[in-house]
C-alpha cells in the first residue's frame, strides 16, 4: 500500500484491507499508520544489517566483502521493488528515521571497518578516511537505489548487474592501491 499510493495516500482502512485483516485487528497489533512504517523498517533493516554482519564475519579479502556488500544492498530491488520503494520514500522522509539514526548508522559502520580491513591488509590506500569512504560508497549506492525508485535509472536484471560491477570498480579504482579488476 505504502510502495503504490505513499505513505500520506494510505488509510489505515486501506494497509488492513490488503493486509485482509479487519480495521480493528490492524490496531490489534499497530498503534498506528507510523507504527506499521516502522515495523516495515525495524524488521526489513534488521535482515539486511544481519547480511551486511554475515559478509564482514566471512574469511575473505576486503575487496570481496566490499562487492558482498554491494550485491546485497542492489539486489533488494529486484528481489523486492516494493520494499525498497517504501524503504526510499517513506522510510526516508520519515519523522521516525530520526530516532532510528544508530541502527541506520550501523551499515556505515560496517562498510567503515570493512575498509579498514583492506588498509590494514595493504590493499587500500592509507590515507583514505574509512568513514568517509564507507559514506560515499554506501552513499553512492543508496542513489542507484533512489535512481530505481524513481525511474531515472534502467533496472533490468542486465542493468542491475551493470550497477554492482560499476560501483565496485568506481569505489575500490579509489581507495585501492591496485587497479581494479576487469
Amino acid at each position: 500500500m505504502f510502495a503504490d499510493h505513499g505513505y500520506h495516500g494510505s488509510r489505515v482502512a486501506d494497509i488492513a484491507r490488503d493486509a485482509g485483516v479487519a480495521h480493528g485487528l490492524l490496531y490489534h497489533y499497530f498503534a498506528s499508520k507510523e507504527d506499521v512504517l516502522r515495523t516495515i523498517f525495524a524488521e526489513n533493516w534488521g535482515q539486511l544489517i544481519g547480511r551486511f554482519r554475515a559478509i564482514e564475519a566471512a574469511d575473505e579479502p576486503a575487496r570481496q566483502k566490499l562487492e558482498g556488500v554491494a550485491k546485497t544492498l542492489l539486489r533488494t530491488w529486484r528481489n523486492d521493488p516494493a520494499l525498497v520503494t517504501v524503504m526510499v520514500r517513506e522510510v526516508a522522509r520519515s519523522q521516525h528515521i530520526q530516532g532510528q539514526v544508530e541502527e541506520v548508522g550501523e551499515a556505515f559502520a560496517i562498510v567503515q571497518r570493512i575498509v579498514e580491513q583492506g588498509q590494514a591488509e595493504g590493499d587500500f590506500r592509507p590515507d583514505v578516511d574509512p568513514r568517509i569512504a564507507s559514506w560515499l560508497l554506501y552513499g553512492g549506492l543508496e542513489e542507484v537505489l533512489t535512481g530505481w525508485v524513481l525511474g531515472q535509472l534502467s533496472d533490468s536484471e542486465e542493468d542491475v548487474a551493470r550497477a554492482e560491477r560499476t560501483a565496485i570498480e568506481v569505489a575500490l579504482g579509489g581507495i585501492s592501491t591496485y587497479a581494479p579488476s576487469s
